[in-house]
């Protein structure tokens, strides 16, 4: 019997067409053969909508990313836990009346950002005992914010880019007090961020203090709690990670180096996504041997430090004395058939088809429950 899968995608954060982008690369590759599949998108607003499960639906149109509009059957969901070992059946209104849309054994939330990265969709999918890709609900919601990313990958001996946590709130009336600190312990540049965005949302590369009130403003508007980081001069280098199987070590790609042109100040949201720019991608990176394994362990040691399950991307920093850095961790990186989590593993012999099915299969397998 087929596997029937929910592809939950869209949302409410400000990657709402990235997300959709993933979900057409999937509805692409993944083997009808072997998984029946329900398309349901989340619109900007949260309404949850059955729709069209054609790749083509779900693409970069004219520089356009797609979007989930309010129009369709709105999808409902459970009113109570499944019972273990049974379908979760999921129900929509159609023309004024509740009808059986179809019997689910996973979801696989494809949300990028707040509302669904950030462990929200997995806490009410833990309520409801319904299986789910990816990682629990403390590991992703401690993954999508920056700060407490670093807090837990230092705690474990993982070494990050030094900078400061400042909150909106706190921060006013603050702010010479700030620069004063900023300017006498972090050398410039700094890199301003929003804590829990990603994508590189709401991201200014500071090179005068003078600028800094306008990127914290920026920042701010994604998210009240932001970074200020001083800026590492390095390589920047990202790695793959799966679950290991049957209870072994996580599983890790050889490295891929992202390699921005002068004509950016670094990797942002219209360079990642809209072709803005000089950019280039090594898979593997040029680095000696030595340094890819390091870096390796270290995504490795992330992903266990952090109680990832399911995949992840570690985005990492290489200096000039061979120091391994850890940026961010991402918890549901792009997937794309040529966003660099799936082109990793192609690298490593795993086809995108077989990524999925991988992806897949161990959600079904993976015992819920405090997680």
């Amino acid at each position: 019997m087929s596997t029937t899968v929910a592809l939950l995608f869209g949302g409410r954060s400000g990657e709402h067409g990235i997300s959709c982008i993933t979900a057409g690369g999937i509805l692409a590759a993944i083997d009808r053969t072997r998984f029946d599949v329900v398309a349901i998108g989340i619109t900007r607003e949260g309404r949850w909508i059955h729709v069209s499960d054609d790749p083509a639906d779900w693409t970069m149109v004219d520089g356009r990313a797609p979007e989930v509009v309010p129009e369709g059957d709105e999808v409902l969901l459970p009113s109570d836990r499944h019972r273990s070992g049974e379908r979760t059946v999921l129900r929509a209104v159609r023309d004024g009346r509740l009808e059986t849309l179809a019997e689910i054994d996973v979801v696989w939330p494809l949300l990028h950002g707040p509302y669904g990265e950030d462990g929200t969709v997995q806490g009410m999918l833990e309520m409801l005992d319904i299986p789910y890709v990816g990682s629990g609900v403390l590991a992703s919601a401690a993954s999508m914010d920056k700060a407490a990313t670093k807090q837990m990958l230092r705690a474990a001996g993982i070494e990050c880019a030094p900078g400061i946590v400042l909150h909106q709130d706190r921060y006013q009336g603050r702010a010479a007090q700030v620069l004063s600190h900023l300017k006498k312990h972090h050398p410039l540049p700094w890199f301003v961020k929003p804590a829990r965005a990603g994508s590189s949302l709401g991201v200014s590369r500071v090179t005068d203090p003078s600028q800094l009130e306008a990127a914290l403003a920026t920042a701010f508007a994604e998210d009240p709690k932001v970074l200020v980081e001083e800026g590492v001069t390095a390589r920047e280098i990202e790695c793959g990670v799966l679950q290991g199987r049957d209870g072994g070590e996580p599983r890790t790609t050889l490295p891929g180096e992202v390699k921005v042109g002068h004509d950016l100040d670094f990797y942002d949201y219209e360079a990642k996504y809209f072709g803005k720019g000089t950019v280039s991608i090594d898979v593997p990176a040029g680095l000696p041997d030595a340094l890819l394994e390091e870096a390796r362990e270290v995504a490795s040691r992330a992903f266990t430090a952090m109680g990832l399950e399911g995949l992840a991307r570690v985005d990492m920093f290489v200096t000039a004395d061979r120091r391994v850095l850890v940026n961010e961790v991402n918890t549901m990186p792009g997937f794309t058939p040529y966003s660099m989590f799936p082109v990793l593993w192609e690298n490593m012999g795993l086809a995108y088809a077989d990524l999925i099915a991988d992806l897949i299969d161990q959600a079904v397998a993976r015992r819920l429950g405090s997680r």
